[in-house]
């Protein structure tokens, strides 16, 4: 587990047989800061096993682990060495480890990549040093050297025999030759520029061709690793006769410098030998000696002019130096080495790269400014200015950069989205590096805005006017109120309802559907009851918390002509109880204009459909009378002769002005007659034609009530001619010879009628009276009333027959006029 210290962990190594790694203590270097944080580094050696533990990453973090859940810890890198663990957040191995495949021959060896934290968004820089171990051997290029050596070559002379490779670097590196043990050769461990080491064969002692034609040696190449590692080579030297001189190099050393875009076929330097001998011992030929099988493909060396020129496309960014040994070889089998050491320059052929490594889309558009929505890693292959890049956002958006260490970035909220005004955001992320001409590389980046319930349901109107023809149907869509909600999904959803109302109140007239916002009406409306009312409709949407706005809904009933014209004046009450209809009476000595009487009506609609005009429809005398077309006064329409019939029927028609138009009939009887006692028997005869079955039965119930009477009349004459002769007895003293005055307008109280047992009531029009003297009963015989047995007068089977004895004023026998 991790134990601090300064300023790196310390490195593992490998104990015990079984090469395992026990891991030393690491430490976090720095927390992350906001601009540009320092990474959180830890050191291991290279080939772990996949899962062993590099580090607690969560803890160094400032994580618990009960945040790990929520806050959602992951590795964001292009290959992925390492994995982190969801329970514990610690960083553990999940690849093999090889050192030299990952950083090659450099001192050091990381691998960087981001740990990535949600809830809110944020990056931090984890770096992981690969410590070398000892796990590469020396191993030379070849598994044979062969060499020729003249007899006559002085001791001191040196014979290249080329470097052995090994892959690990430090003092796990090659560090020393050994040659087998013999009388003539030592070798010699020579160091270049670059740290290499290389073997040199030195003659200590003169060959003798004659004693030892060839030597076989085994050269072997240790490195400093405890244990140390080795590799061998077999060494065949071949003893040559003499060959005095061998060529010589103009330097030992040459330095050439070569842009990596140099095309196959550039020439980079031409190398020359010279060799003092003469003859075929002179004729020198070049060649490349011992490199590895890469280098050899990239170059080629003319063999008899000591050109060398490019053979393969050359990568900076691959090889950033190469060093080449070239040989000269005269025609005695001498062989010189020289080194030409190529630098190669970088050009700026790589165009940045940009890596969007993390989005968080979508993001809720109620996120704070500065929430970390992406990160981005930006590099060049390519070196200097060339590989420096800058980034830059292109585009419309309220977003911004901000550069983290190591060439990565993360892209920020730099106002307040709103989801309502643009739902996604597109920006371009465009790299430039500084090379001349500058490349640049560009990607698009697409944040998505999620919504938020901030916007409250929105009627198109505040107060919504509908008008609805009353008798309309139960159930009938009176109109559709709408409400406009600018969030999405449920949060955009919007249902309505009214409101107001509580437990007992009488349901409202009307409903709204939830979704549709439809307003139906609940029952049919009469204009008569009421001619309008308002609502109140909330909608709401689905978000929670929810939102709503109300409207109001004024309903305004339309009147229809559904109520015809009611008569109040004449009344039909009268006629339809059997009763006499009312009549006026119209003297006939009234001229043009006479205002008989005013048909009186209302109407229960309004507008036009209450507009009412009247017409005379059927008259006796059509010529005689007419009808105000708006005021409905019954005038005579000429002056009233002696031809025209005593009693007049006039039906008038009330009509209103609805479509269709409704209308009633109103029937007046008008009596032409000077006075009232004229007008009276008139009214005995009904108009012809308009009896009914009930007048009919009256009348018949009435003549045979006269037979009956006729038939008593006679019995009693003939009973009273007897009486006569024989005197007249105390029971008919009733009927003695008082006579009435012809002053007095009233019967004695003790008049007896006849035998009907009916009375009737006249009616006349409001104003008309009869006078006194209009009409006198004829005098009749009739017995004093303190004659009649125990003084009780006739009573009379109507109720109106009652009055007071010795009244003047009251007749009970005389028809009486009813207003």
């Amino acid at each position: 587990m991790a134990g601090r210290q300064s300023p790196r962990l310390s490195v593992g190594r490998r104990q015990g047989a079984t090469g395992r790694a026990l891991l030393l203590p690491a430490v976090l270097l720095g927390l992350c800061c906001r601009a540009a944080p320092e990474p959180i580094r830890y050191s291991i050696p290279e080939e772990l096993d996949r899962g062993s533990l590099v580090g607690p990453l969560a803890r160094d973090l400032g994580l618990s682990p009960a945040e790990l859940p929520a806050r959602k810890l992951r590795l964001s890198a292009e290959k992925q060495y390492f994995g982190v663990s969801a329970d514990t957040g610690n960083l553990y191995v999940s690849e093999r480890l090889d050192r030299e495949g990952m950083c090659g021959k450099t001192l050091t060896c990381s691998v960087s990549f981001e740990a990535l934290v949600h809830d809110p968004l944020n990056v931090f820089r984890v770096e992981v040093d690969i410590q070398d171990i000892n796990d590469n051997a020396p191993r030379f290029l070849r598994d044979n050297f062969h060499l020729e050596i003249n007899e006559l070559t002085s001791p001191g002379a040196r014979f290249s025999v080329g470097a052995a490779g090994d892959e690990d670097v430090g003092s796990n590196s090659l560090q020393r030759y050994e040659l087998e043990t013999n009388k003539y050769f030592e070798v010699e461990v020579k160091e270049k520029q670059d740290g290499s080491k290389f073997a040199e064969l030195v003659l200590r002692r003169a060959l003798d061709r004659e004693s030892e034609q060839s030597l076989r040696k085994v050269l072997t190449a240790l490195d400093g690793g405890d244990p140390p590692r080795s590799g061998t080579a077999q060494l065949y030297i071949n003893v040559t006769d003499a060959n005095d001189n061998a060529p010589v190099f103009a330097q030992d050393r040459y330095r050439v410098s070569l842009r990596e875009d140099a095309p196959p076929g550039t020439m980079i330097l031409n190398v020359s030998a010279t060799d003092a001998d003469a003859g075929p011992n002179s004729l020198i030929t070049y060649g490349f000696g011992e490199m590895p099988a890469k280098v050899l493909k990239k170059f080629v060396v003319d063999a008899e002019r000591g050109i060398i020129t490019v053979q393969e496309a050359l990568d900076f960014e691959e090889t950033r130096s190469y060093t080449l040994l070239v040989e000269a070889r005269d025609g005695g089998g001498l062989v010189t080495h020289c080194e030409v050491e190529l630098e190669m320059l970088d050009v700026n052929d790589n165009a940045p790269e940009v890596v969007i490594s993390s989005v968080s889309s979508p993001v809720p558009e109620d996120a704070p400014v500065g929430t970390v929505v992406a990160l981005v890693k930006v590099r060049d292959r390519d070196s200097g200015e060339n590989g420096q890049v800058r980034c830059e956002l292109s585009g419309e958006a309220p977003l911004s950069l901000v550069a983290l260490s190591g060439g990565s970035y993360k892209v920020v909220t730099a106002s307040a989205l709103d989801r309502e005004q643009a739902a996604e955001h597109r920006v371009t992320l465009v790299a430039r590096d500084r090379g001349s001409p500058a490349l640049s590389s560009s990607a698009e980046l697409v944040l998505e805005v999620s919504d938020v319930n901030d916007n409250a349901p929105v009627f198109e109107e505040e107060v919504y006017s509908a008008y609805v023809e009353e008798n309309n149907a139960a159930g009938a869509q009176v109109l559709r109120v709408l409400a406009r909600d600018a969030d999405a999904g449920a949060n955009g959803r919007v249902s309505y309802w009214l409101e107001g109302g509580s437990a007992g109140e009488a349901p409202p007239p009307v409903s709204v559907e939830a979704r549709s916002g439809a307003v139906y009406a609940q029952r049919s409306f009469d204009y008569e009851q009421c001619r309008e009312f308002a609502v109140a409709v909330r909608a709401q949407d689905g978000g929670v918390p929810a939102r709503s706005s109300t409207a109001t809904v004024r309903i305004f009933v339309l009147d229809r002509n559904d109520n015809a014209p009611r008569v109040l004046w004449p009344t039909t009450a009268a006629a339809a109880g059997g009763e006499t209809p009312p009549f006026e009476v119209v003297p006939r000595s009234a001229e043009a204009g006479y205002l008989v009487a005013k048909v009186v009506a209302v109407d229960a609609d309004a507008g036009r459909n209450a507009w009412l005009s009247y017409e005379l429809v059927q008259a006796a005398e059509p010529a005689l009378f007419r009808l105000g077309l708006h005021s409905g006064e019954v005038r005579t329409a000429r002056a009233v002769s002696e031809r025209d019939a005593g009693k007049q029927r006039l039906v008038a028609l009330v009509k209103d002005h609805g479509q269709p138009a409704l209308s009633a009939t109103a029937t007046l009887h008008v009596v032409l007659a000077e006075s009232l006692q004229e007008a009276l028997p008139e009214l005995s005869e009904r108009p012809a034609g308009v009896e009914s079955p009930a007048e009919l039965q009256f009348y018949l119930v009435l003549a045979l009530a006269l037979l009956s009477a006729l038939f008593l009349l006679s019995l009693l004459l003939a009973l009273l001619a007897r009486l006569r002769r024989a005197g007249p007895p105390p029971v008919l003293r009733c009927l003695g010879a008082q006579r009435f005055s012809l002053a007095s307008a009233a019967f004695p109280a003790d008049f007896c009628e006849g035998t009907l047992p009916y009375s009737y009531n006249l009616c006349v029009a409001p104003g008309r009276a009869l006078t006194d003297a209009a009409w006198l009963p004829p005098p009749l015989p009739s017995s004093p009333a303190e004659d009649l047995p125990g003084g009780e007068s006739c009573g009379k089977p109507s109720s109106n027959s009652t009055t007071e004895a010795g009244d003047p004023s009251v007749d009970p026998d005389v028809p009486q006029m009813k207003e």
